[in-house]
């Protein structure tokens, strides 16, 4: 489920979109803001995974709030004129809808957004993996995709997401190392605060790296002793 903020002065304008949303699966709408200050408190305590951003609202444009942005979501600037569509597309934008905006125009940007999702796959009822299990369940293009525990060589973090890498695909997955760390079995070492291996896979060691056939994985010295004790010796 993709999660939605909606910015526009306008609420007519607003509306519309939440009417194009209400129509197409899988799109959740957090919230629908008359102004950047509104959002902004949003835009700091819950996650949104696509902007709806009116470009020309009071006090400060869109594109300029977009700017300021720390934490950037996807975004979809909205306009009655074209005059931004350069600047938002400079900001990366997904797409420039001018209004009045129809829903034939609308489903070509959530296409686009769609595209840009297609590597970001995300943990699908993680609770449901319990140790006695020897698989999870992953949503990769809004499909539900199964993972063996068995298969998996090691897990890597990398900022807000982790892959998860086995011998045939890399899976790119929203959610947190240690987070995931509890979900599986002991097989699984934690050798890093990046890393975490399936000792099953182990084909070499040193005291600074381990291998998994020509995969190099690197000991955090904090993990070192700990690994050391119950591996190594």
């Amino acid at each position: 489920m993709y999660k939605c903020l909606i910015i526009d002065d306008e609420k007519l304008a607003r509306q519309l979109i939440v009417n194009h949303l209400d129509k197409i699966d899988d799109f959740e709408i957090i919230a629908s803001c008359k102004s950047a200050i509104e959002a902004t408190k949003i835009l700091n305590t819950q996650h949104i995974d696509l902007l709806f951003l009116d470009v020309e609202m009071p006090v400060l444009l869109g594109t300029d709030f977009y700017k300021n942005l720390v934490q950037k979501p996807k975004v979809i600037f909205t306009t009655a004129y074209r005059d931004y569509a350069v600047e938002g597309f400079e900001l990366n934008a997904v797409d420039y809808l001018v209004k009045p905006i129809t829903f034939s125009r609308f489903l070509k940007g959530i296409e686009k957004f769609l595209t840009t999702q297609q590597h970001h796959i995300n943990i699908s009822h993680p609770t449901n993996s319990l140790p006695n299990k020897e698989y999870i369940f992953v949503t990769e293009d809004r499909k539900q995709v199964k993972i063996l525990f068995n298969d998996i060589l090691y897990v890597e973090s990398v900022k807000n997401y982790i892959k998860i890498k086995t011998p045939s695909k890399t899976h790119i997955v929203k959610y947190s190392i240690s987070s995931f760390e509890k979900i599986l079995d002991a097989r699984f070492l934690r050798v890093h605060r990046s890393y975490i291996i399936n000792k099953d896979k182990i084909t070499a060691y040193t005291k600074q790296d381990i291998e998994l056939d020509s995969l190099e994985i690197p000991i955090g010295d904090s993990y070192r002793d700990k690994i050391l004790k119950s591996f190594f010796d």
